[in-house]
């Protein structure tokens, strides 16, 4: 049997994968999360986060609750690391374009209710400070009319970084789930010239109010 068709038989690959990767996490970085219980238990919503790290994607979904819709360079779907990514239901998109077909994909998963995570800074920080965000994601929340829930990561930069080959095992990450933005929150209007960036800057500005203390460690 090939590795492809083993996977078809797996009822859910999704689950299995967020077990393993957070089985890795906490053994490895002591990996915590907060704010969990600010995850809406239904509905679209999209998981904001600051980007700075290889780590961010697994790190954002493996203590939600609620499944992810990631996103991916195109590059990555080849051979069974593709296939396994297909079978989470990752979105690929080509970096550098405006690529539609990936933003309907996108759009697609919210309209059934589910979630999905995106940096509104758009590639990952090289310093690990927060970097200026990018129209892109205030569009989404602003089209989709999904809840935004920010989110801040601390630690993955140490551990993971731009620059680092190989992660640094031991150092500690900690996630937190902010409190959800709705729609009319972050929408400055129609009528305002710079209507999504405007709409990302708010996001980005809830992003950058967290802090690691804010809410209680669950």
């Amino acid at each position: 049997m090939s590795p492809s068709e083993l996977l078809k038989m797996i009822p859910d690959p999704y689950e299995i994968v967020r077990r393993s990767l957070n089985a890795y996490f906490t053994t490895f970085h002591d990996h915590t999360a907060s704010g969990i219980n600010n995850i809406p238990k239904t509905g679209p919503i999209i998981f904001a986060s600051n980007h700075s790290s290889f780590y961010d994607p697994p790190v954002i979904g493996i203590k939600s609750p609620r499944p992810i819709h990631y996103l991916a360079r195109d590059t990555l779907f080849k051979g069974f690391f593709g296939e396994c990514l297909h079978a989470i239901e990752t979105i690929p998109i080509a970096r550098g374009t405006a690529d539609v077909t990936s933003i309907k994909a996108i759009f697609k998963a919210l309209k059934k209710g589910g979630a999905a995570a995106i940096f509104p800074e758009g590639t990952r920080s090289l310093d690990g400070h927060l970097k200026e965000p990018q129209a892109g994601t205030g569009m989404i929340a602003i089209k989709s009319k999904a809840t935004v829930v920010p989110t801040r990561i601390f630690g993955a930069f140490e551990a993971f970084g731009r620059n680092e080959k190989l992660p640094i095992l031991g150092k500690r990450i900690h996630i937190v789930y902010g409190v959800p933005l709705s729609t009319e929150a972050i929408d400055p209007g129609k009528e305002h010239p710079d209507r999504y960036l405007e709409a990302s800057k708010k996001i980005m500005h809830a992003i950058n109010q967290i802090q690691p203390s804010d809410i209680p460690i669950v």
